[in-house]
């Protein structure tokens, strides 16, 4: 006799469909998986055989074949163990097959409770685009899988009141979708901050754009602090952002009952020892941190303290938005469109080229430190932003600072104005603009042409640079609510780029005066 139970399954961050079937046949007792299973699937005998006997059920002495379609995929973790409980039910005759259009997944506890899976809305979503109508998950994971439009999801406690719906003796209900607090966790606000104004100015530029920025200045200047309050100011998230935020952060096993649904944009800040593959991709094909911080930031404090395999990781995913990695437990791409904001010391005693005078790095010694990124990463940082230490009067200014509540209200404003041209078909933001909408939306007048030939020649940019001056240009005009690029808006996106690690008299007179 054969019996199949429809469940889902993820490859990456992306759920499809597998088909449970059981084959009951005469012979000595044995329980075999098929079907590319990993050791997790295979365990899976001993929890249903003990889920099955602690039900007061009986568990078929028989030669029980399961195999999991497709047979060409593996499969991994314990997701299968409940479709795997009913496939050999239904395949004894203990119960009913259930309807085609319901789809189960979970795990088994020896006692036949279910516990959760990642994955919960990435499989919800592909049951949905399947055409499966009901779909039976363990009670934690209901709440996340409900956001699955067109789709009844049906939380299951334990084995024992999944077989008492089945027989009519007392129905599950379906969950409700959650209604998600929009209260964004607590972020520090920028009116903490002292001093500093120009670079909070290239903050709002970088996230009214969304562009990728590098804060360089001496220890205690202020670097982490800031970056750490950009997400105050940070556009809300849309619910297809969140949806496809919350796949990738439930992949990781980082969503909960208590939290569905990412609503807020990521902040992530990986310490510097971390490796190559996880900053891309580990070698079971989890997300890296570089899609744990899509839709948000990426923020690497200490820079030049990464390894420089980490460090080049960044540059293919900075340009495509997107991250393929090969690994023996396949292939797979990853989102990656994140805002890349980094933080570094101008040397590695942190003092170079301050007033003081008390760096104690040779200059061989400052060329070493810089030498740890390389040019081609730092050509694709929109913004490289100076953050000088304070005076003693700015520390001790007691004027309140402006709050991030209205930094992000002229953030809005210039994002609104990037949603209304691109009107939905092309780049969210105008960090990711192409050379099409760049040649729309990006023209220069005589005066700006004439601006930027002089920048580009004393300055000696490359091709992206000039793009992403550009980029940024049209950001500043944006938050001016000018319809143009202005020689004001190109003069502040070129001086973003003059930093160029040399002493300061050097990038004093190689700096564009507009």
């Amino acid at each position: 006799m054969i019996s199949k139970i429809r469940s889902l399954g993820i490859r990456g961050i992306g759920g499809y469909e597998v088909s449970v079937e059981c084959f009951l046949s005469n012979g000595l007792p044995a329980f075999d998986i098929v079907g590319l299973p990993d050791t997790a699937v295979k365990e899976a005998r001993d929890r249903v055989r003990a889920a099955i006997k602690n039900a007061g059920l009986s568990f078929p002495v028989s030669r029980l074949t399961i195999n999991l379609a497709p047979a060409d995929t593996k499969k991994g973790g314990t997701t299968y163990d409940l479709p795997v409980l009913l496939s050999v039910l239904c395949c004894s005759g203990a119960i009913k097959a259930p309807e085609e259009d319901c789809a189960f997944f979970g795990e088994l506890g020896l006692t036949g409770e279910l516990r959760p899976v990642r994955g919960a809305l990435p499989m919800a979503l592909a049951a949905a685009r399947t055409g499966i109508k009901k779909l039976f998950v363990p009670a934690d994971n209901a709440p996340e899988a409900a956001f699955a439009e067109g789709l009844e999801v049906y939380p299951v406690r334990d084995v024992q009141a999944l077989l008492r719906h089945f027989t009519e003796e007392e129905a599950l209900g379906p969950a409700q979708t959650p209604q998600v607090c929009e209260t964004a966790a607590h972020i520090p606000d920028f009116s903490e901050v002292k001093g500093q104004e120009n670079v909070k100015r290239a903050l709002e530029v970088a996230a009214a754009g969304g562009h990728n920025l590098l804060l360089v200045g001496p220890p205690g200047a202020g670097k982490s602090m800031l970056a750490k309050r950009l997400p105050a100011i940070l556009p809300d998230m849309s619910r297809a952002e969140a949806l496809e935020t919350t796949e990738i952060h439930s992949v990781a096993g980082m969503t909960s009952r208590e939290r569905p649904l990412v609503v807020q944009r990521p902040f992530r800040s990986p310490h510097h020892t971390l490796s190559a593959s996880a900053m891309a991709g580990g070698s079971q094909l989890q997300p890296g941190e570089i899609s744990l911080a899509h839709n948000g930031v990426l923020f690497l404090d200490e820079l030049p303290e990464f390894h420089r395999d980490v460090l080049e990781v960044m540059r293919q995913p900075l340009e495509d938005g997107k991250v393929t990695i090969s690994r023996s437990a396949g292939n797979a791409s990853y989102p990656a469109g994140f805002m890349l904001v980094c933080a570094m010391n101008p040397c590695k005693c942190g003092w170079y080229g301050h007033p003081s005078g008390r760096c104690s790095c040779t200059e061989s010694a400052v060329q070493k430190y810089h030498g740890k990124i390389s040019g081609p990463l730092l050509d694709r940082v929109d913004i490289i932003v100076e953050v000088p230490a304070l005076a003693f009067d700015e520390l001790r200014a007691k004027a309140p600072a402006e709050k991030s509540a209205e930094i992000k209200k002229r953030v809005d404003a210039a994002r609104q104005i990037q949603r209304k041209r691109f009107s939905g078909a092309g780049p969210d933001c105008n960090a990711r603009m192409e050379q099409k909408q760049m040649r729309a939306h990006c023209a220069l007048s005589e005066d700006c042409e004439a601006l930027m030939k002089a920048a580009f020649e004393r300055m000696g940019l490359t091709a992206r640079s000039y793009d992403r001056i550009l980029r940024v240009a049209r950001t500043i005009a944006d938050l001016d609510g000018a319809e143009l690029i202005g020689p004001n808006h190109l003069a502040e996106a070129i001086q973003y780029r003059t930093y160029d690690f040399r002493e300061p008299a050097q990038r004093a007179r190689a700096s564009v005066n507009p």
